[in-house]
Order: C-alpha cells, then sequence, then structure tokens
C-alpha cells in the first residue's frame, strides 16, 4: 500500500485530510507527520506547504513531494529543500474554475468601481458613481499563460471582455491574442484596460511589476494580482494609485503573506485586499487531485504540474 505522510496545514488539521482521502482514495495509506508512531523517513509520498526546518532531511526519501499551494517558491528558496525529489504544484479542474471566478469578480469589480461603493457604504455616504463602459469594451490582459493562465483567459473572452495574453514562450491559445517574449511586453500592455497578474515567481519575474511597468498601461487601468506577492513593489504600486496612473487594484497575493495589521494597503480607498482565497479548492478536490497525482507518478507517469527547473515552476 502506497503511504502518504501529511505535514499540510499543522496537526490540527490532519483529520480534515483524513476523512477526504478516505472518501476519495480509501486504498491510500495516510498518516500524520505529527503523529509520535510515524516515521517520516518510510513514507512514499509527502504532502507539504510550509515544512518545518527538521522536516526537510526526512522529505530526501520520499518519491515525491507535493505542495497544496499553487506556487512552490517558497520551498526552493530554503536551501536545505530535497531538489532530487519530484515537486508537484497544486492544481485540478476546481482550482482552475475557482480562479477564473475570482478574476471574474476582481475585473467587473474593477470595471464598476465597486471599491468606491465599499468605502461610502463604511461612510454612510449616498454618492453615485456610474461607470458607462461594458466588459465588452474592456481590454483585459492576462500575463502568464500556464494551467490557471489559459484557463482564465478563455472564461474572460467567454462572458465578453477583449482578451490578451502575455506568455515568455511562443504558443496559440483559441479566442486569445498572444503575445510572446520580453519584446512584445509594452505592446501587451498597452492593450491592457484591466491587467492580471497570474506570473510564477522566478529570478525573472520578481520584482517585475514597477512604476516603469504600471504606467505602460492605458491611464486609469486595474490591477489585479493572483500571482506572486514578490512581483510587486508595492510602494510603487501605492504611488500609481495615488497619481491616478491606476484606477484600482485587487490583491490576493501581497508581501508578506499574511499582510500584517499595520499593512497601509488595508485601508488604501483603491486597493481591494483578499487572504489569499483566489483559487482554494475544497478539501475534497484537493485530495482527489493529489490522489490521482500519486497514481500517475506510481505509474511511472510524469505529473502536468511537475516542477520544471529550467523554468522555475
Amino acid at each position: 500500500m502506497v503511504r502518504l505522510i501529511i505535514s499540510a496545514d499543522g496537526a490540527d488539521q490532519f483529520e480534515s485530510w483524513k476523512k477526504a482521502f478516505l472518501e476519495v482514495s480509501p486504498d491510500l495509506d495516510v498518516c500524520s507527520w505529527y503523529e509520535a508512531s510515524v516515521k517520516p523517513g518510510e513514507a512514499d509520498y509527502a504532502l507539504v506547504w510550509t515544512p518545518e526546518e527538521d522536516h526537510f532531511e526526512q522529505l530526501s526519501f520520499v518519491k515525491g513531494i507535493l505542495c497544496v499551494g499553487a506556487g512552490v517558491d517558497h520551498l526552493l528558496r530554503t536551501p536545505q529543500f530535497p531538489r532530487h525529489v519530484p515537486l508537484v504544484r497544486m492544481g485540478g479542474a476546481q482550482t482552475a474554475e475557482l480562479m477564473a471566478d475570482y478574476i471574474t469578480w476582481a475585473a467587473i469589480g474593477l470595471l464598476r468601481d465597486a471599491r468606491t461603493w465599499a468605502v461610502q457604504q463604511a461612510g454612510h455616504i449616498w454618492s453615485y458613481n456610474g461607470v458607462a463602459r461594458t466588459s465588452g469594451e474592456t481590454r483585459i490582459g492576462v500575463m502568464g499563460l500556464g494551467h490557471l493562465g489559459s484557463h482564465v483567459a478563455a472564461h474572460l473572452g467567454r462572458i465578453g471582455f477583449q482578451v490578451s495574453g502575455w506568455r515568455r514562450s511562443t504558443g496559440l491559445l483559441a479566442g486569445v491574442d498572444v503575445f510572446s517574449g520580453k519584446a512584445a511586453l509594452p505592446d501587451f500592455l498597452k492593450k491592457s484596460d484591466i491587467l492580471v497578474n497570474l506570473l510564477p515567481s522566478t529570478a525573472e519575474t520578481r520584482g517585475l511589476i514597477t512604476y516603469p511597468f504600471l504606467s505602460a498601461l492605458p491611464q486609469g487601468a486595474g490591477f489585479i494580482n493572483v500571482g506572486r506577492g514578490d512581483h510587486v513593489v508595492q510602494a510603487d504600486l501605492v504611488r500609481a494609485l495615488d497619481e491616478g496612473m491606476i484606477s484600482g487594484a485587487v490583491l490576493d497575493v501581497v508581501t508578506p503573506d499574511p499582510l500584517p495589521p499595520t499593512s497601509s494597503l488595508w485601508s488604501h480607498p483603491r486597493i481591494t485586499v483578499t487572504p489569499h482565497v483566489a483559487s482554494v479548492a475544497s478539501r475534497n478536490m484537493q485530495a482527489r487531485y493529489v490522489a490521482e497525482t500519486i497514481a500517475q507518478m506510481e505509474r511511472g507517469e510524469q505529473p502536468p504540474l511537475l516542477y520544471d527547473p529550467e523554468k522555475g515552476y
């Protein structure tokens, strides 16, 4: 029997994982990293989020490490992480659909200036702020056309937005005007009334979104960050908002994460902050994805979301 050891979400959440795996994959032997009788080195696979420092050595002995997040850069920044072990990112159909729903909500909110309504409600203010532009008249650009980005871009096109996408490598996507490579980035930004960041965190993308970068967007553009917090120079984003260069921002990822209570981002009138929830699938759907991935690896197959060191994601 294949054994999966779980440290994700801590000891308190193990029972919820155990219940989910019992429903979707009862043949999988699931155990908690925090149970005294369990020997992590005897497990076949590990499910993690932010392992404790003394976990990394024992992770060296598993066949594969599965992360409950779509991003794994926080793991790879740890020098002790066993890079010889296959590392797989979280995915699944529900994850992509949740991301598409979130970005639809965020884009419509920016289009209709919904943040102003929230601020007015908090202040008991009745003031008209109508917006004349529709989704069909709005150009939305998606940076990052991987597993999530491709699904998001296609969904936004189906509901009526004019959609373009930017990716590092060449490639086509039905219904989406695709821009490829660094040279095409300025033209892509010019066509983005709302910019969605879904890039992975790599050496090339960290700190990418600066004041000059944002100034390449059309005046009054909206910005949605569901990629990584470290993509954005936060002081530059606030400056762009304060100067009216950017009309509003929706941030599901920030630096640091969680966002400290003292951060000025919480109270900025043009920023909506959400607590890194854009595409958190249900426990059962996460368990199903993990079980299916383990089955693929046991058959000698390569999972679609296997980390690629050359790409950096």
